[in-house]
């Protein structure tokens, strides 16, 4: 089954971090543009970030611009998005998507696939 699988997520209180990450199942990442995403509730899902793999040209909405930041390790299938500074506002389900090629905006759902069940993420005190 191709699909990703997102880990990471927890409760952390405002101003606290927390690291996700997104393995890839039964493909490889390398030819595909990852993107993080996250979904509170009553709202519609939000492109947060997005990474190429042909350059590792990176894109960020811009609510996480400066506080957020995302990698990826082909050799371990794995994309991360490292969160910092985190506020009660990033509170939702976060879901990493796939696409194949490059991707150059911050990301729109519509635009990926093989999407995971998603990590919550919780910011309180």
């Amino acid at each position: 089954q191709v699909r990703v699988v997102e880990s990471g997520g927890g409760l952390v209180q405002p101003g606290g971090s927390l690291r996700l990450s997104c393995a890839a199942s039964g493909f490889t990442l390398d030819y595909y543009a990852i993107g993080w995403f996250r979904q509170a509730p009553g709202k519609e899902r939000e492109g947060v970030s997005c990474i190429n793999s042909n350059d590792g040209s990176t894109y960020y909405s811009d609510s996480v611009k400066g506080r957020f930041t995302i990698s990826r390790d082909n050799a371990k299938n794995t994309v991360y998005l490292q969160m910092n500074s985190l506020k009660p506002e990033d509170t939702a389900v976060y879901y990493c998507g796939a696409r194949w090629g490059d991707y150059w905006s911050t990301p729109s759902s519509a635009d990926f696939g093989y999407w995971g069940q998603g990590t919550q993420v919780t910011v309180s005190s």
